[in-house]
């Protein structure tokens, strides 16, 4: 009996893409990694890069193709756009990257529309919600990686100040991947313990000091940006991480960018909740308890990237009098 080939397609073969690649291809995550970019020599370069590190990582078969190659590909990551510079937020890349998107949609529908998507470009949040818009693929198959990354960056920094794994500490950043999102303090845990009023492996709660913990979290892009021109290595990760999580249908609660549907009373964009991500993509979101405060800054956060959305989609009131959105 055959073995069913696991092919993923990642669309730019910049910093990210790259990133990601490599990040798939150490972990084994698929037996064939397909790479597009408008620049295919650079694409080229990459895979022969990749392939040469079999002997180390395994089998995996890295190549350049088309959009046609992608008919096999069960996932598909478009790290394809503009990048951030130095100075400029990622709701500023929305103009140059929405045009992109139109275009890799369109060819993605026509050659791959069985695949699920992962959305990696900013502005994240808007990019998911045009890309749900514009694609005839169903909404829950398109998943931004949305808060995943600050989500790691906070629990390290929270890690390294109660000295413990990472990995042991239970605390989210929620709302728009950018300068909207918030963490949920109020159900921030370490082994089961609450943060909030208790004293962790001999540190006591200090309200400020946490606070500064998230600011230093939420300013870890312009940080990285500023010191190396761009970020790639962690979003890789996350990339992986998410891809792997479909493909083996682990069914992993993660903070990935979703279409909100009434959740919390909101509704119309796209921003990280906790979600269940498994083979078909998101299954359903999870809700914790948020407190007033953190209501509040779920819905500004929401207010925030839905005028966006419909700055990169525009209504259009018909001649009937209907108000639909410019895909």
């Amino acid at each position: 009996m055959a073995i069913q080939k696991r092919v993923i397609g990642i669309i730019g073969a910049g910093n990210v893409g790259v990133a990601a690649a490599y990040a798939l291809f150490m972990q084994r995550a698929a037996s064939d990694l397909i790479l597009l970019d408008k620049d295919e020599r650079r694409a080229e370069g990459e895979a022969l890069d990749l392939m040469h590190g079999q002997t180390f990582a395994g089998p995996t078969r890295v190549r350049v193709g088309s959009y046609a190659d992608l008919a096999e590909a069960q996932v598909v990551i478009i790290a394809a756009g503009v990048g951030q510079q130095p100075g400029e937020s990622r709701l500023d890349l929305m103009g140059r990257n929405v045009a992109v998107f139109r275009s890799i949609v369109t060819e993605l529908d026509r050659h791959a529309p069985r695949a699920l998507l992962i959305i990696a470009t900013n502005p994240v949040d808007v990019l998911t919600y045009v890309a749900q818009a514009l694609s005839t693929r169903p909404a829950q198959r398109i998943i931004g990686t949305g808060t995943m990354l600050d989500t790691a960056r906070f629990r390290s920094l929270l890690g390294e100040r109660y000295g413990v794994d990472p990995r042991s500490v239970h605390a989210y950043i929620l709302g728009e991947h950018g300068d909207t999102e918030f963490p949920v303090w109020s159900d921030a845990r370490i082994g089961g313990l609450r943060l909030v009023g208790s004293v962790i492996n001999g540190r006591p709660y200090d309200r400020p000091a946490l606070d500064a913990i998230f600011e230093r979290a939420r300013r870890s892009a312009y940080d990285i940006i500023e010191r190396k021109g761009y970020t790639s290595l962690a979003i890789g990760l996350v990339i992986a991480r998410l891809a792997r999580t479909m493909l083996d249908d682990q069914r992993s609660v993660l903070p990935v960018s979703v279409r909100l549907q009434g959740e919390y009373g909101l509704s119309d964009s796209c921003l990280s909740l906790p979600s269940v991500v498994g083979q078909a993509g998101l299954e359903a979101s999870i809700l914790p308890a948020l407190d007033e405060a953190e209501l509040a800054a779920l819905r500004h956060s929401a207010a925030v990237l839905q005028a966006r959305i419909l700055e990169a989609l525009p209504p259009d009131r018909s001649s009937d009098g209907a108000t639909r959105q410019v895909v």
